[in-house]
């Protein structure tokens, strides 16, 4: 014989927690934050630029440097880099010239100034312009060279390695019977030759060359 039990129960519903009280809600925004604040100081890091000076246009050995030879530079360099260029908050050396030479775009780097040799004679020096080596730039390292009187076929060496501070412009630079001028620093222990090259020069026998 079956009984009746009557109608059949509903099955007991376990209470949940409110969703906003979940864990792992909460981790996952973390770490969505986490992943924006990231990324954002990328962003934000990779749109910061240092200003630096770049050279406007070839900087030679032994050339002072000042502002109109440069252009501001703005670029991406971390902390480390960035101090091995010269700033544009930064002073110019006023009292150092380049040690090495800086090419035209180029940045210029703060270790690449030296003190000025104050023993260096600036000397202008009149050749013809036949005389003066094609190509020839400031920073070049040049000999000067003086033809006897009584032979024109006849020089001795008599400025070595000496090295080309300026040359004019091609319209200031050209003299008389077309010579052509060139400034040449004269170290200390060559200045007893200086006067036997203005006095050749005079008379257009004086010669340069350089090696390269």
């Amino acid at each position: 014989m079956i009984r009746n039990l009557g109608p059949e129960a509903p099955p007991a519903v376990r209470a949940t927690p409110a969703a906003w009280r979940d864990p792992r809600l909460w981790i996952g925004v973390a770490l969505v934050s986490a992943s924006v604040l990231v990324g954002s100081r990328v962003v934000g890091s990779a749109g910061e630029t240092t200003e630096v000076w770049a050279a406007r246009s070839d900087l030679a050995v032994g050339q002072s440097v000042t502002r109109a030879d440069l252009v501001p530079a703005s670029v991406h360099l971390d902390g480390a880099r960035a101090s091995t260029y010269l700033r544009t908050t930064d002073d110019l050396p006023d009292e150092e010239v380049l040690a090495r030479a800086i090419g035209s775009g180029e940045l210029v780097p703060a270790a690449a100034f030296e003190a000025a040799a104050s023993d260096v004679l600036h000397v202008p020096v009149w050749a013809p312009a036949d005389a003066v080596p094609a190509g020839l730039t400031e920073g070049s390292t040049v000999d000067v060279w003086v033809t006897t009187d009584d032979r024109a076929d006849a020089a001795s060496a008599v400025l070595d390695d000496v090295i080309v501070l300026g040359l004019p412009l091609h319209e200031d630079g050209l003299g008389p019977a077309g010579n052509r001028q060139v400034l040449v620093g004269v170290p200390e222990s060559q200045r007893g030759s200086v006067g036997q090259v203005l006095a050749a020069a005079r008379d257009g026998r004086v010669a340069l060359t350089r090696e390269g």
